[in-house]
């Protein structure tokens, strides 16, 4: 393949010294290797970076953040503890950077001898100076922007992997790429999956350990077919790779493991690709030298359109181990069999020591969408506990001398024609954001969701390129009024801080938050658990700082962004710094925000003590005047719009046509976009800013019909900002008492 990309080292200033003692000054500075671009200033080296190896990660350095869960454990506990209860308060901004695009940011920032590595949207790659946020180095893959349209939750990226001095991440277009962490020059590239097999797209962080990189993929929802791969960090070669569903039975099982998976199936599975994505999390095991992985969801979510929808299905929503030198299948615990929720099991995997019936065990603890916290044995894949973390209706429990489920058959919309509401829905009780624990309160924090959707089946128009096609409609209460859509998100969609103990298996206590968009934790040594919180109503999102013990806000920055992304600690000079990268990212990420202003790009932010440092000045939305007003005959037709609209385009534009400004706000375009509405939408001229044509699912009646749908919905936007404000919020709150009394009774 064709390699794409673009290395800047950042400008250096020589200021006003002459010309012959810059010479010198630079030919110095090479000399020593040790040249930073972007000041001119000679520095010392960061050797650590080259010595970041399986021990380093196993043991960091108490500085470091060396990896994407701080060390294979995943348990995001920073042993720092210089901030504390006590002096929290005086926490400040020490310095923020941004990156280059206004998407979403859900980078964990990685840092070694203070030197910071994370991801902006787009896949670029950033080298800063953890002290200052000054720009060292920025590696930009040049993602083709049509690869979005494939992308099922934004065009994020959750970090890097840093390894004997290479800087290790994955592409959205699915190359890999290792890079000097010196200078940023790329080393080698790989392409890890074929597109034109399937809409296969990389957003997760890489993993490494005893000279490998583990990685894998997204893409259920575009009909592929999941898996992981390892590669040589020398020489990006492919090492041996695991499929998580099996492939045609034509062409031969590859193995025992995948002839047994097969049996699990039934009909043509193969021809909608199966699922079973690997996009997140992935856990090596210094202690059992093993690699966890957690997989995905079917493809389609509707298991009767995969093949007859008989049997369990492996290894969908399953915790597989593997042995990480051959990638040979060790044991599985399959979460949900059969699954037909989206329900995946690719979050946070976290490993640790309990006792458990008179023995320690070595475990790991799982918290994913299913909301079951389940503790399952390392060693043989067994389950020792599953107890609901959050609400859920989809099973009565678990029964421990099987492992299996016990499904409430009432949650199974597959079987009627009629919506079925489920709890949690397809979002999950806890998603990709990252839980942490502590040890010194020996909980586990969870950035727990309460999202109830209703399923209704629907037939599949077949799998196309770039078509989010899973066999369902999700439905969500969406009437005229968008003030009344305001309040019942509100009130149904609701997000928590919960503390659960894995020792009782019981909550310890829950923080709710304003809005179900909120981000991943970080428990530091100093008493502190943080993370980023949406303002909701309000407005104000920030990065807030609990009381690890019972929930107490201590602090708050306000960040104008929510910070989805997980926080880290990390230490230069004696000083202990929180970093934090902020910016609305996954599918949630595309739900309406504030209209007030523009959101900002891509952020990364770090505090310490005493820091006075401050944000620019919000960005106040341009006007571009009323667009067109919708004539008669496109009213009448706004409805068979509308239905099109949630079929092909809520998932990026969210309803109404109202999204967060990270992506075009459709009610509020310049009068130039809807005269070439059908050029946009149909024909793909917009392909080259990540907004494909669709002529291959869309005719030029369907486009028309979603033209309609969007100006209607723009016309009671207009008429709604023409409003007294006062009145407004009136409205707002009756519509909120309304909600509150209805929603119970959906």
């Amino acid at each position: 393949m064709k390699s794409n990309h673009s290395l800047q080292l950042a400008p250096f200033s020589v200021g006003c010294l002459r010309a012959r003692t810059v010479r010198l000054l630079l030919l110095a500075a090479v000399a020593r290797g040790a040249l930073w671009p972007d000041s001119g200033v000679a520095q010392p080296a960061a050797e650590r970076i080259q010595t970041v190896n399986t021990a380093a990660i196993t043991t960091p350095h108490p500085d470091d953040w060396p990896s994407y869960g701080l060390d294979y454990r995943e348990q995001r506990f920073s042993p720092i503890k210089q901030i504390d209860r006590s002096n929290v308060a005086s926490l400040g901004l020490a310095w923020h950077f941004d990156a280059d695009y206004a998407r979403g940011i859900e980078a964990t920032p990685i840092v070694v001898d203070g030197i910071m590595y994370v991801t902006g949207s787009w896949s670029v790659v950033y080298a800063l100076d953890a002290k200052t946020g000054q720009l060292l180095w920025k590696f930009d893959p040049q993602v083709p922007k049509s690869v979005g349209a494939s992308a099922c939750c934004d065009v994020v990226n959750r970090g890097v992997a840093v390894y004997e001095g290479r800087v290790f991440f994955g592409a959205l277009d699915t190359r890999l790429f290792a890079l000097d962490a010196k200078t940023g020059a790329k080393l080698w590239e790989v392409l890890t999956a074929d597109r034109n097999r399937g809409d296969y797209t990389v957003t997760g962080a890489p993993r490494v350990a005893n000279g490998r990189i583990f990685i894998g993929n997204g893409g259920a929802e575009f009909g592929v077919r999941g898996y992981v791969s390892a590669y040589a960090v020398e020489s990006g070669e492919l090492l041996w790779r695991f499929y998580t569903v099996p492939g045609n039975p034509a062409d031969g099982a590859a193995d025992e493991v995948a002839a047994r998976a097969a049996e699990t199936w039934s009909g043509e599975w193969w021809k909608t690709g199966g699922g079973g994505t690997v996009w997140d999390s992935i856990v090596y095991d210094p202690e059992l030298d093993r690699l966890y992985i957690g997989t995905g969801n079917g493809s389609p979510w509707n298991r009767r359109q995969r093949g007859n929808g008989g049997g369990d299905n492996l290894f969908l929503t399953s915790v597989v181990a593997l042995d990480p030198a051959t990638g040979k299948y060790l044991w599985h615990y399959q979460e949900v069999p059969g699954e037909t929720w989206d329900y995946t099991a690719t979050q946070t995997i976290m490993l640790a020591e309990m006792p458990w019936q008179g023995s320690l065990r070595k475990v790991l603890w799982h918290a994913p969408k299913s909301g079951f916290f389940y503790i399952i044995d390392r060693n043989d894949g067994k389950l020792l506990s599953a107890e609901p973390y959050s609400r859920q209706n989809w099973a009565k429990g678990y029964d421990l001398t099987t492992g299996r489920p016990i499904f409430d058959p009432a949650a199974d919309w597959t079987l009627t024609d009629k919506a079925v509401t489920v709890v949690p829905g397809h979002g999950g009780a806890h998603n990709w954001p990252p839980m942490a624990y502590s040890p010194l309160t020996r909980l586990v924090y969870i950035p727990e969701q309460e999202y109830p959707v209703q399923y209704q089946r629907r037939e599949r128009s077949g799998t196309h390129h770039n078509v989010y096609d899973v066999g369902t409609q999700v439905t969500f209460p969406t009437p005229d009024s968008p003030l009344l859509l305001e309040a019942l998100t509100h009130e149904a969609l609701k997000g928590y801080l919960l503390a659960w103990d894995p020792f009782t298996q019981k909550v310890a206590f829950r923080v709710p938050h304003p809005s179900i968009v909120n981000g991943g934790l970080l428990a530091t040594a100093g008493g502190l658990v943080f993370q980023g919180v949406d303002g909701g109503a309000a407005r104000e999102s920030a990065l807030v700082a609990y009381d690890a013990k019972d929930g107490k806000k201590l602090w708050s920055y306000n960040t104008q962004e929510v910070p989805v992304a997980p926080p880290v600690s990390y230490s230069v000079n004696g000083e202990q710094y929180i970093a934090v990268g902020v910016g609305r990212g996954g599918s949630f990420g595309f739900m309406q925000a504030s209209q007030d202003m523009l959101p900002p790009n891509g952020r990364f932010m770090a505090f310490k003590l005493g820091a006075t440092a401050k944000l620019p000045a919000p960005t106040i939305p341009v006007s571009y005047g009323d667009p067109p007003a919708p004539s008669e005959a496109q009213r009448e037709v706004s409805a068979r719009g509308e239905e099109l609209f949630r079929a092909n385009c809520v998932r990026c534009h969210g309803l109404k046509g109202a999204s967060n400004r990270r992506v075009p706000d459709l009610r509020r375009l310049p009068r130039a976009y809807y005269d070439s509405f059908e050029s946009i939408v149909l024909d793909g001229a917009a392909d080259s800013a990540g907004m494909p044509g669709f002529r291959q699912t869309l005719s030029s009646q369907q486009v028309a019909d979603i033209k309609a749908y969007v100006l209607v919905e723009a016309d009671v936007d207009r008429q709604l900002r023409a409003q007294p404000r006062w009145w407004v919020n009136f409205k707002l709150k009756c519509y909120a008492l309304f909600a509150k009394l209805v929603l119970p009774l959906m």
